[in-house]
């Protein structure tokens, strides 16, 4: 329909458009209710580590928890620079792009149109120009039903989305970084053992060379040393790559090189001085779900394929749109913008599907499996998250118990040693009794490292776990490229 009119006010040229948005609104989108947690109400192990006054982990900035002025810059430099990061904030970013698109799509495109034809008359069959400038809309959608804004809610909760996956993508490189960083230091620890253990077999082999060549002891026991020596050698050497390995893995992660200063003070570093990590309440399991920003994301993710339905459903009702235009419209040039030119035409448009193969049909399907895909995604998220609590928590509760006995046991190694050593050297003992508490002491030390190890790395995943790690003012530095310590 378009009609040709003396100059109008512009609220009366509107109030047509006022009338179509006042009918839309409706939405299919099914009501949401968030799925019941598919786990028990506590956790099996009781929390006696951690008193009833104890801070949740969600509460505690990893600067606060992990106290080692090394580690904190370590931690600062790969919020700045880790490109996994970096990824997972770009990835914001477009979501948040599609998201102002769905949102635009609501509102009408208006456009500045100018025009000039030149055809013939359908009377006279004489040919005619006709000029015309001012605003046009082209093909606006009213959302009567709601599949635009059921298009829109899905974006909002994809943007969302991503935003928790942001969250946890932070959550994962605080604790990765912690984790190297103990690893660095109990692969320091291991190498000095493995330096003193060589060191004490290159003495034994040169002493029992010493005594088999003036007859005091067998070929045997000579043979017996330079194998345990070769042995701790291949040890050495098969550690001073793991420590390579374990400095790449950290610098990858932190982005750049380590500071020298830091690589410096490695050497020197033991498990046993590391900065303690405050102990940590668990709570309850349902809890997770306000801490965990992995578990967030899949609610998110739920409630966007929960829209995808609305949209499938309005897709089976009638689509109304709307062309318009409103100008100026001359014969001559120089007559655009006279008294008695200006005009406005309203086209609208319905569209009412009647048939389309089936496509409509599944679509809907498709959204409807859609969404009970997310049910199971956002389930088996609470199950994960629920089982590395509860693995963090059975760590807790009996690493501590293993790190003493293993601590008593190398005390007993390094005294049987001594009396073996001083047995043999008597003449009571032979010298396989000394070589099997060497072998014993030497493993037993290794196995105390790595246990101290899992202990404190222990401590980092229950914090990790429980949500800990992120932080509104760690966000904004990194958004701002900058390290968050700086």
């Amino acid at each position: 329909m378009t009609t040709n009119l003396q100059p109008r006010s512009a609220p009366a040229l509107v109030t047509p458009l006022l009338a179509a948005l006042a009918l839309a609104g409706c939405s299919f989108i099914p009501t949401y209710e968030r799925p019941a947690a598919p786990v028990p109400a506590g956790y099996a192990l009781a929390d006696p580590a951690a008193a009833a006054q104890a801070p949740s982990a969600a509460d505690i900035d990893w600067r606060q928890y992990f106290t080692d002025p090394r580690l904190q810059r370590l931690i600062g430099m790969a919020l700045g620079n880790n490109r996994d990061l970096r990824l997972a904030m770009l990835n914001v970013e477009q979501a948040r792009a599609q998201f102002q698109i769905r949102r635009a799509d609501e509102y009408p495109t208006v456009a500045g149109i100018a025009s000039a034809t030149r055809q013939p008359s359908a009377v006279t069959g004489q040919y005619g120009n006709m000029f015309q400038v001012g605003l046009g809309v082209t093909a606006w959608e009213i959302d009567f039903f709601g599949r635009i804004a059921s298009l829109r809610e899905q974006a909002l909760a994809q943007y969302l989305a991503t935003g928790e996956a942001r969250k946890s993508a932070q959550i994962s490189l605080v604790a990765a970084v912690a984790a190297g960083w103990l690893n660095l230091m109990a692969d320091e620890e291991l190498l000095d053992i493995s330096r003193r253990t060589l060191a004490t077999r290159e003495e034994s082999v040169r002493l029992t060379r010493l005594r088999f060549e003036n007859g005091v002891s067998s070929e045997l026991d000579n043979r017996q040393a330079t194998s345990l020596a070769e042995a701790a050698r291949a040890t050495y050497a098969q550690q001073q790559r793991q420590r390579m390995l374990d400095e790449n893995a950290l610098v990858l992660l932190v982005g750049q090189a380590l500071p020298e200063d830091i690589r410096a003070s490695l050497p020197s570093a033991r498990l046993v001085d590391a900065a303690p990590m405050q102990p940590l309440r668990a709570g309850l399991p349902s809890e997770l779900l306000e801490r965990r920003p992995d578990i967030r994301q899949a609610e998110h993710v739920l409630i966007g394929a929960n829209a995808n339905i609305g949209a499938a459903r309005a897709a089976f009702f009638p689509r109304i749109s709307l062309t318009a235009s409103l100008g100026s419209v001359s014969n001559e040039l120089s007559g655009l913008f006279k008294g008695g030119s200006w005009a406005f035409s309203l086209a609208p448009q319905l569209a009412v599907p009647l048939f389309d193969a089936g496509r409509n049909e599944a679509n809907l399907q498709a959204a409807q499996v859609g969404r009970e895909m997310a049910v199971a995604q956002y389930d088996k998220a609470i199950q994960t998250a629920f089982r590395e609590v509860s693995d963090a928590l059975a760590g807790r509760a009996t690493l501590t118990d293993q790190l003493q006995a293993q601590r008593a046991q190398a005390a007993a190694d390094a005294k049987r040693l001594e009396l073996s050593e001083l047995r043999y050297r008597n003449g009571i003992a032979s010298y396989l009794d000394v070589l099997d508490a060497q072998r014993s002491l030497f493993a037993t030390q290794q196995a105390l490292v790595l246990t101290q190890l899992q202990q404190l790395q222990n401590q980092v995943v229950l914090y990790k776990v429980l949500g800990g790690g992120w932080s509104d003012a760690a966000a904004a530095a990194a958004n701002a490229g900058q390290p968050a310590d700086s």
